[in-house]
């Protein structure tokens, strides 16, 4: 019996990419820039899982882009990054005929033998969402299409020994760039991220206050509650308080555990299964590792 066919459709390449979506064909195997105002098409409806990286700054695009569970609005010209393995679909109310800005497509075949390869997974912006899309002031937005430009004109040479070092050098640098801008997002929308810090905190507090045993909470379940990833809450919350979501986590949780050690006769066993741990060892060794006692240690210290 022949296997059922995946309900989307695989593009593995490049030349699979603006094979689907009606693209020109790509001078270069693993990489492509498009213009988007001089190649406006018609949206292919059905969902596609694309295995490239893909960074795209589109303007005047009337209608909604289904990306996951969610939807997002271009109207504003924002700039998004798809990583591999993230699934996208277009719908039949997109109206392109306004559409412009530009689409940078690689395969990551392009990057394995460079640190940018490994460097790429730092980038929390590639994890995110599309509704977390980067914001960009006109100069930034400026900037960023003049190196676009420079990696369209290297990339449309005949391809020498040197033309891959060159490509990967420059979309390192603009990938620099954005890293920059998107830390810079962070202070500029103070407001909001502050907003987003409180209701962080009241959940997180929320969260331990209940006397019930519970599983450990996961960054999973708090950005979820909130509403965005686990990449863009993290880095949020590093960027105002110089922690990250699983060190609150882990600190408000070891605050837990001192109430618990010093305000009931749990045994440390028992202390564990309230806090959520499964294996009590585990428990020991995060509580020693944050506060240099073994819990049974810090109970007879303070007595």
């Amino acid at each position: 019996m022949k296997p059922a066919a995946p309900p989307f459709r695989l593009l593995a390449s490049v030349s699979d990419f603006t094979e689907h979506f009606g693209f020109p064909a790509p001078v270069h195997p693993l990489l492509t820039v498009i213009d988007l105002a001089q190649h406006r098409h018609p949206p292919v409806v059905g969902p596609a899982l694309r295995q490239l990286y893909i960074i795209a700054l589109k303007k005047n695009l009337q209608g909604r882009i289904q990306y996951g569970h969610r939807a997002y609005d271009f109207n504003e010209g924002v700039l998004a990054f798809y990583a591999p393995g993230q699934l996208c679909e277009n719908n039949e109310s997109i109206d392109v005929s306004e559409l412009s800005g530009w689409m940078l497509v690689f395969h990551p075949d392009l990057l394995h033998k460079y640190p940018l390869g490994r460097k790429i997974g730092g980038y929390g912006f590639f994890s995110y969402q599309v509704h977390e899309a980067l914001h960009l002031s006109a100069r930034e937005e400026q900037l960023l299409e003049g190196l676009v430009h420079t990696i369209r004109a290297e990339h449309e040479q005949p391809i020498d020994t040197f033309s891959q070092d060159v490509l990967v050098a420059q979309l390192d640098v603009l990938l620099s760039y954005a890293n920059r801008f998107y830390h810079r997002q962070f202070l500029t929308r103070r407001t909001a991220e502050h907003d987003l810090l409180t209701r962080f905190e009241e959940l997180l507090q929320g969260y331990f206050r209940q006397e019930k045993e519970q599983p450990l909470p996961t960054v999973q379940h708090f950005a979820d509650a909130l509403h965005v990833s686990p990449a863009y809450l993290s880095d949020m919350l590093r960027t105002l308080t110089g922690q990250n979501t699983q060190q609150h986590i882990h600190q408000a949780l070891i605050e837990k555990a001192k109430l618990l050690l010093l305000g009931t006769s749990l045994s440390i066993n028992e202390t564990a299964y309230q806090l959520g741990f499964e294996y009590p060892q585990y428990f020991t060794r995060l509580f020693k590792s944050k506060t240099g006692f073994t819990p049974a240690a810090f109970r007879l210290s303070v007595q």
